[in-house]
């Protein structure tokens, strides 16, 4: 199964923006883990980094100090950078063609948000035959309240690993994925 991992928009607009994860307690060091792992067995790492549309947007502005990937993601191995203006990671990129340059039937996913465009990229990737694995330790939200409703980071993610498990992808955590590697 010729896998390619996915690290989803790992930027510091999570970490010292508008929008800090808080759910689960340690995901970076799990994405950090997923991406050491990926190198070590030859697995190819594909960095998505979310980009506004404008530079005077109030979060991912191009350019800005919280737009930039965090700086443990930046300075790993990575053999393709992918920038998004969307959730889904496969719309209007180059992620579709990179993978098939890869040669990856299967992709891996893990990122921010669970719920947005890690849920979104699953399904993407789903809708195009794509095998999915979701890490469920190296994804993460946070709290959200709006219109719909309240939820607390952690009901939603564990929603959204439901949802994944019960259709999209094989869920798993972190530790799961890195053994099934040396299998």
């Amino acid at each position: 199964m010729p896998r390619a991992l996915l690290v989803i928009d790992v930027q510091m607009e999570y970490f010292s923006g508008k929008l800090p994860v808080s759910h689960p307690a340690g995901s970076l060091e799990r994405i950090l883990e997923a991406m050491d792992a990926a190198t070590a067995h030859k697995v190819p790492v594909g960095v998505i980094q979310h980009q506004a549309p404008t530079p005077d947007a109030p979060v991912f502005a191009p350019g800005s100090p919280t737009w930039e990937l965090h700086p443990e993601v930046a300075r790993r191995p990575r053999n393709a950078l992918i920038s998004k203006q969307l959730p889904g990671s496969f719309t209007a990129t180059q992620l579709g063609d990179w993978l098939g340059r890869v040669g990856a039937d299967t992709v891996v996913i893990c990122g921010y948000m669970t719920q947005m465009c890690c849920d979104t990229t699953s399904r993407q990737a789903f809708h195009r035959r794509l095998k999915v694995e979701f890490l469920s330790d190296a994804t993460g939200t946070l709290d959200f309240a709006n219109e719909g409703g309240k939820v607390s980071a952690e009901e939603l993610h564990r929603a959204i690993l439901v949802t994944q498990a019960a259709r999209f992808a094989k869920v798993l955590t972190t530790r799961e994925w890195v053994a099934s590697l040396a299998a």
